[in-house]
């Protein structure tokens, strides 16, 4: 999710045209920041609910608490992992592609290509991005004993974490704030939902 962020950063670096600097330019880096920071919330949207929703299928067939939280500590460190290596994989075919346009063009080692966005750092913010929200239900989960109330925390926790992150996309986005902020809350209790209901089913038949 990151990759859309970087691509229209790269666009909003290199306008077409050559802008003079003004009202024009401060909007075009408004506008690629705000891309970059709705990358990172959506990357942390990601990590959250994928590790939340992990979690709640562990527990859902062993109430153990140490199953809980290492289950949560894979899947951060697998969905980091993941994210990273695919935004560094597309990063990288981005910059080939534009780098074989400027060849095109004889403007390579110029300005242009020192502005293409960087597959390292990119790479690095999507797995910051993703350790960042699936930390939230661990840490909910990890110091609560009883089953029932750490099951309860977490799904407020990530409730919660959800509908902040709806609302920073929202404004980041321009797009309405309840809409968008209870799509994404709904969206993730229907992930996390449908994951403990599959899972409750293998307790209860016993595998």
């Amino acid at each position: 999710m990151a990759v859309n962020g970087a691509n229209k950063l790269a666009d909003a670096e290199n306008p077409a045209g050559g802008l003079k600097c003004g009202d024009d330019c401060s909007d075009v880096d408004f506008a690629g920041r705000a891309n970059w920071l709705r990358a990172a919330v959506l990357g942390a949207n990601d990590g959250l609910v994928s590790t939340a929703s992990l979690m709640l299928g562990v527990s859902a067939v062993k109430h153990d608490v140490r199953a809980m939280v290492v289950s949560g500590f894979a899947g951060l460190l697998a969905g980091a992992c993941s994210m990273a290596i695919g935004e560094y994989v597309s990063v990288c075919s981005q910059r080939d592609v534009e780098i074989a346009q400027l060849d095109r063009e004889g403007k390579r080692g110029g300005e242009e290509e020192q502005a293409l966005p960087s597959p390292v750092q990119a790479a690095a913010a999507s797995a910051l991005a993703f350790s960042v929200g699936a930390l939230l239900p661990l840490l909910a989960a990890g110091f609560i004993v009883g089953y029932r109330l750490r099951v309860a925390v977490v799904v407020a926790v990530a409730t919660m974490a959800l509908a902040a992150f709806g609302c920073v996309g929202a404004v980041l986005g321009r797009a309405p704030v309840a809409k968008s902020c209870a799509r994404v809350v709904v969206g993730g209790l229907v992930a996390m939902g449908v994951t403990f209901g599959l899972m409750r089913l293998f307790r209860a038949s016993g595998i």
